[in-house]
């Protein structure tokens, strides 16, 4: 092992936080891009260890125990398919993720909160259909108002999204680290340049 490695290994016992494993399904796609699917390095050595993931690609270190050592996984796959959601949980994140992490009134991006089409005053329910991503200044001008009587337009109509919609979109928000051992992994069924 890497004297300066083990050195700082010792001295600081969060280092290893920094190797992360991405986990691809069966099929060789992150079981998520948005959050990225990613696993501390010891689930993934724990799972390579019970024969539940095969290492595809490895960082340099290695960690050793007093019977084997092992380079640490930076990309693991699962051995049995993960099949997808159909269906997509109304959460704030998820709708946030749907509106692309803007505001669906004047397209600010930043802090956002989330805003009732038809106000809930009036009877608008809390739905796909009736809820949107929204900054706080356009929040505040549309307040209980009607969208007609606020002045403002939506940049799009709210919907339900399809779990692979949002898959998709979320593809678009990568972490803000990437090894470059995930690259052939994350963008694998991306148009090609020719």
């Amino acid at each position: 092992m890497d004297g300066h490695f083990r050195d700082d290994f010792v001295k600081h016992p969060g280092a290893l936080k920094q190797h992360p494993a991405l986990v691809l399904n069966a099929d060789y796609r992150p079981l998520s891009y948005f959050p990225l699917s990613l696993w501390p390095w010891q689930d993934a050595v724990k799972a390579a260890w019970l024969d539940r993931v095969d290492i595809v690609a490895e960082y340099d270190q290695i960690v050793r125990s007093p019977s084997m050592q092992i380079k640490i996984p930076s990309v693991v796959v699962l051995k049995d398919y993960v099949k997808p959601q159909k269906g997509v949980a109304f959460t704030r994140f998820n709708l946030f993720l749907r509106d692309e992490f803007c505001c669906q009134y004047c397209g600010a991006k930043g802090d956002l909160t989330f805003d009732h089409v038809i106000p809930r005053a009036a009877g608008g329910v809390t739905s796909w259909q009736n809820v949107v991503a929204a900054c706080s200044p356009c929040n505040l001008r549309k307040g209980c108002k009607s969208l007609r009587n606020s002045g403002l337009r939506l940049r799009r109509a709210p919907r339900a999204p399809e779990a692979e919609e949002l898959r998709n979109r979320g593809r678009k928000f990568p972490p803000n680290h990437l090894h470059e051992s995930w690259m052939d992994f994350l963008y694998w069924d991306a148009e090609l340049d020719a």
